[in-house]
């Protein structure tokens, strides 16, 4: 994950469990980037990690989905093949799936989504 993009989901993190302390642990990171040398990703390979798997998962329902994948990218970032590929599957599946490029975007998603829910801050 870049710099940037780690920095964006750090205070997407904090937004989430200051405002929603009641279900801060819905929300939580899939570690499937960085680097790592040849035995720690073979063995994190047979545990399951994927690539193209989004970077946060939420896991309320809300927004008619079962749970929302978010991907992190900053402003003029671009999905990978594997990226576009995980969030056709998961949108077939019935989970929603958005890209994140600022804070403001996230706080609007997740506001709607807990909104739905008949959730306010």
């Amino acid at each position: 994950m870049r710099q940037d993009e780690h920095h964006l989901q750090v205070a997407c993190i904090k937004y989430y469990r200051l405002c929603y302390p009641k279900t801060e642990r819905c929300l939580f990171a899939i570690p499937n980037g960085g680097a790592r040398n040849k035995a720690t990703a073979g063995k994190l390979k047979a545990e399951g990690v994927l690539a193209g798997v989004a970077d946060l998962f939420l896991a309320r329902p809300g927004l008619n989905k079962h749970g929302h994948f978010i991907e992190m990218k900053i402003p003029g970032g671009k999905q990978t093949l594997s990226q576009r590929t995980f969030e056709r599957t998961v949108v077939a599946q019935g989970y929603a799936y958005v890209v994140i490029r600022t804070i403001d975007d996230f706080i609007t998603y997740v506001d709607e989504v807990e909104r739905d829910l008949g959730v306010e801050k």
